[in-house]
Order: structure tokens, then C-alpha cells, then sequence
């Protein structure tokens, strides 16, 4: 099992307050999101962002080696996700993950190049998350 984590610090109200990101790798550092960031079209990250650009990673990388597996080495895979934040039951939900590929892959044909990406994003680890059992640990301190 490889396990990875990311960290995140916030202080104040939703409005008014800000936090802080992190990752393990230190690729994001501290990085600052906020109610303006997530809502209003500040600049910055935020959660759904995060989202996307993860999806959009994981089913690149799934898509190759699916690819791989078929007998093809693609030269470029160019994958856009766009996540879907709205309201929903009272509040609010992640509904949807776009996903918009382009690839270059020699000696595909249309259908193979269809099926491995439908194998990709029915079966790379953050498509199955965003359907997945979510557990946590809570305490007050």
C-alpha cells in the first residue's frame, strides 16, 4: 500500500478566514486559499482546483499505461478536467469531473484509442475516489 498526504491550516470564518495547503512532497508549500479564492475568482487555489488538476494527472498516466498494455506508446496525452462545484441539499457539492482528452498515439486506430480511455476513466485511482468510502478520525483539542 503506498500512502501519501497532504496537510491543511485554517483560521477564522468562511468568509473572512484563510488557510494554508500543503503536500508531502513540498510541492505545494504553505500555498494560501480562502472563501474569495474558492468563490469569487480571486487568484489561488482551491479545493475543487486541486481536484481537477489530480484527476486530470491520474487518468493520463492510467490512459498510458492502458494504452501500454494494448501494444501502443502514445506521444502526447493532453487531459483537461473541469470539476463541477454547486449547490446541493443545503449546501454544497463536487457533482461532476469533465475530463477532455487529446493524444497522439501511432498505429491506434479510433476504437482502441476510445477504449483505452474509457477503460482509463473508469479505473484510475481518482476516478474510483470520487465514488469512494470516506473515513476520518476527529478530535477535539
Amino acid at each position: 500500500m503506498i500512502k501519501k498526504s497532504g496537510s491543511a491550516n485554517w483560521q477564522g470564518g468562511l468568509k473572512d478566514g484563510t488557510g494554508t495547503v500543503s503536500t508531502e512532497s513540498g510541492v505545494l508549500d504553505m500555498e494560501i486559499y480562502g472563501f474569495n479564492k474558492r468563490f469569487e475568482g480571486a487568484p489561488g487555489t482551491n479545493p475543487e482546483e486541486l481536484i481537477a488538476a489530480s484527476h486530470a494527472s491520474c487518468f493520463s498516466m492510467a490512459l498510458s499505461m492502458i494504452l501500454g498494455e494494448a501494444g501502443f506508446t502514445p506521444d502526447h496525452i493532453s487531459t483537461k478536467s473541469t470539476v463541477s462545484l454547486e449547490q446541493k441539499d443545503g449546501g454544497f457539492a463536487v457533482t461532476q469531473s469533465h475530463l477532455v482528452v487529446s493524444a497522439q498515439v501511432p498505429h491506434a486506430s479510433a476504437e482502441d484509442f476510445e477504449k483505452a480511455a474509457q477503460t482509463a476513466k473508469e479505473n484510475c485511482p481518482i476516478s474510483k475516489l470520487l465514488n469512494a468510502e470516506i473515513t476520518m478520525e476527529a478530535s477535539l483539542t
